[in-house]
């Protein structure tokens, strides 16, 4: 039998990162494409709104045949709003995985990802108009309200729930215009990881997941940030946990589709252990986990150490987006402690801006209270090249990581790391197993949110050349023993192969 041809080798399931976004994710699939010539890739972007202008921000290297962009708030067309009765078997169906949402027990259904999600057997829109025009939707919803939060507003539940499920129905249109694929490589669970569930339903071929952060943790931190900031500051709320009724929903969705993820993919990889550890806690079968962690071109990085200063500048980086999760405003007050100590210090923040406007301002303004405007800087993008020599220590005030791929780029070039004690910076810091502990700190771990400690540590290590040079040479030693990118290429080509044969 002759073997089938496909359009493309990988096709790579994207959202809200790459090629639209610089740094971090995106720059870990821009290696990753560029790595493996031999190799087709397709991209499939997920974005939220339709923005009026998408720049990309990494030039598409010469494997990538092809890219499509969809944005799961413009909606689904619904040809007939009439009322209508509805059909009983999709919502037995749907509530059936709303069950399974709630309480997980063994492997989800096919027949609700065929007749919920991809709406199976149904003619073109007859889900989508059942849902969003029948009396038997409104059935399910009232009841479901009385039953889960009588106590909150229907209004709020009512649209939520629309708005939770608009973007699904999205997905199942985009899966019928997704090209064939040798395989589907997601890289994240969330609605990148469903689409892949999705697209493995529909042509039969493998689905690999590569998780760098866990997705719903991160979405938990990020609508926990929200309601925080609409209760201007309040941190109490009747719930007891600091969400609305619906953000639990929203997360409830989010782990449920995480497991329906990784119910489809394999193997299924993250970048270091406590990460995989979750995973298998949040559903995933431990014998399909894997861990490649992040690596770095040390050839790239290398040159970098002799255009260091002799005496170790009293400058504190931050490269990273402007954005809440990594904690700016700690970093800003650390330098301002500092300053009381060193009254030559300085911190740059480098990264861009546009992702969040208005904690950007409150970071500026936070600058400003404390009349720091002479010592912090906002330098914007920049070539890491031209940063890293400049800085005396890099710094990392995240909240929530995975595994920082600017840390190891800093050892390549010869500069130690302070780093918050979240995913794998404490094992980059200080080693994770006994031959690499054995090199020594290549930096300092702090507490969360903790400015005090953090300008401690930056204190004892700017001010001591010996210390400073131990964890110089600390990091050098372990990103080009444990971390060089090669080992990152050869791993996924190897993973490419053997998963594309199947």
């Amino acid at each position: 039998m002759p073997q089938r041809r496909y359009d493309t080798d990988i096709t790579l399931l994207l959202e809200g990162t790459y090629p639209f976004v610089r740094g971090g994710v995106s720059g870990w699939v821009h290696q990753l494409i560029e790595g493996l010539p031999e190799l087709s890739f397709a991209l499939v972007y997920l974005g939220a709104e339709r923005p009026d202008r998408e720049d990309i921000r990494y030039p598409l290297p010469p494997n990538v045949r092809s890219l499509a962009c969809h944005y799961l708030m413009d909606g689904v067309a619904i040809s007939e709003t009439r009322v209508r009765p509805g059909n009983p078997a999709y919502f037995s169906a749907s509530a059936k995985l709303h069950s399974w949402f709630r309480s997980p027990e063994g492997e989800p259904e096919p027949e609700w990802l065929d007749r919920v999600l991809l709406q199976e057997g149904q003619k073109e829109g007859t889900c989508t108009r059942d849902f969003f025009h029948s009396k038997a939707a409104w059935t399910h919803i009232s009841e479901s309200y009385a039953r889960q939060c009588p106590e909150a507003s229907f209004q709020a539940y009512f649209w939520s729930v629309r708005n939770m499920h608009m973007p699904l129905m999205k997905l199942a249109d985009i899966a019928r215009t997704v090209s064939p694929s040798r395989v589907f490589h997601s890289v994240t669970t969330g609605y990148a990881g469903l689409l892949g569930a999705m697209l493995k339903q529909l042509s039969g071929r493998p689905l690999i997941l590569t998780e760098h952060g866990i997705y719903t943790k991160e979405r938990k931190l990020e609508l926990q940030s929200m309601f925080l900031r609409e209760q201007h500051g309040s941190f109490t709320h009747p719930s007891g946990d600091g969400m609305e009724h619906y953000n639990q929903a929203w997360i409830r969705m989010f782990e449920g589709i995480g497991r329906l993820v990784y119910a489809a993919a394999d193997p299924i990889i993250t970048l270091y252990e406590q990460n995989r550890l979750r995973q298998v806690r949040d559903g995933a079968d431990a014998a399909r986990t894997r861990i490649i962690p992040n690596g770095v071109e040390v050839e790239r990085y290398a040159p970098l150490r002799a255009s260091r200063p002799a005496q170790t500048p009293m400058v504190l980086g931050l490269i990273g987006r402007i954005v809440p999760i990594k904690d700016i405003k700690t970093f800003i007050r650390s330098v301002g402690v500092l300053a009381q100590r060193l009254p030559e210090v300085e911190g740059w923040l480098i990264g861009p801006e546009e992702e969040d406007p208005g904690y950007v301002e409150e970071c500026r303004a936070l600058v400003q209270s404390l009349q720091l405007e002479g010592r912090i800087r906002f330098l914007g993008f920049q070539k890491v090249e031209d940063i890293l020599p400049q800085l005396g220590l890099m710094v990392l005030t995240s909240v929530s990581e995975a595994f920082p791929l600017v840390m190891v780029e800093s050892y390549a070039s010869g500069l130690p790391v302070v780093a918050t004690d979240v995913g794998a910076c404490r094992d980059l810091i200080e080693g994770k197993e006994p031959d690499d502990r054995a090199l020594g700190h290549a930096g300092e771990v702090v507490p969360i949110v903790d400015h005090e400690a953090l300008a401690r540590a930056a204190f004892d290590l700017l001010t001591d050349p010996v210390r400073w040079r131990a964890a110089q040479q600390a990091g050098i030693t372990r990103v080009e023993r444990y971390y060089r990118q090669s080992r990152v290429i050869d791993s996924y080509r190897e993973i490419y192969q053997t998963v594309g044969e199947r």
